[in-house]
């Protein structure tokens, strides 16, 4: 994945992952990231590299829930959350909508209604202009993209998991206090 990276460092499509990965992180609690697919393709592999990406990172708001079209009542508790948790989504949650062929008529009413609650959306999307739509931030993959829509959903989660992250005010300020100070001498 790193060579994939390297390679299209001057493309433009690492900057936009690198936003969709960010987007994803301002979500406020774990368990506030729904990820849905749609009826025939569940983002299962997706789901478990953000949820990779959160422990790796430090990042609990990261930790993803799956949302399953027809989840199996006895199923354990994390592969049981169905199409209803979009209906109890609120402000401070993020709903990321991954959805390579158009998202059926039945999701986007429930997106369109989570939107409304002021729930983020987000989507990873094949060309999907209803759904890049209603979401806040899109990334629509094109049929001729240096690569697959599964390697999208590969640089997204690593994009959103990246440690780097612009300095806060405590770190301008300490480095200011350096400046003024002068450095640090141990004997």
């Amino acid at each position: 994945m790193t060579l994939l990276r390297e390679m299209l460092a001057s493309t433009g499509w690492i900057e936009r992952t690198r936003e969709l990965g960010l987007a994803l992180r301002a979500t406020r609690s774990p368990g506030g990231l729904m990820v849905v697919g749609t009826p025939a393709e569940e983002p299962w592999h997706l789901t478990a590299h953000l949820g990779d990406e959160a422990r790796l990172s430090g990042l609990p708001q990261l930790a993803p829930t799956l949302v399953r079209w027809a989840p199996a009542p006895d199923a354990p508790a994390h592969l049981r959350v169905g199409l209803d948790r979009i209906e109890r989504a609120r402000r401070g949650e993020t709903l990321f909508v991954v959805a390579e062929e158009a998202a059926p008529e039945t999701l986007l009413e429930r997106v369109s209604d989570a939107r409304r609650t002021g729930t983020t959306i987000l989507a990873l999307d094949g060309g999907d202009a209803e759904l890049a739509g209603l979401a806040h931030d899109a990334l629509t993959i094109p049929e001729r993209a240096p690569f697959s829509f599964d390697g999208a959903q590969h640089l997204v989660s690593m994009a959103a998991g990246e440690i780097g992250r612009r300095p806060g005010l405590r770190d301008r300020l300490a480095r200011l206090l350096e400046r003024v100070s002068g450095p640090h001498l141990t004997d």
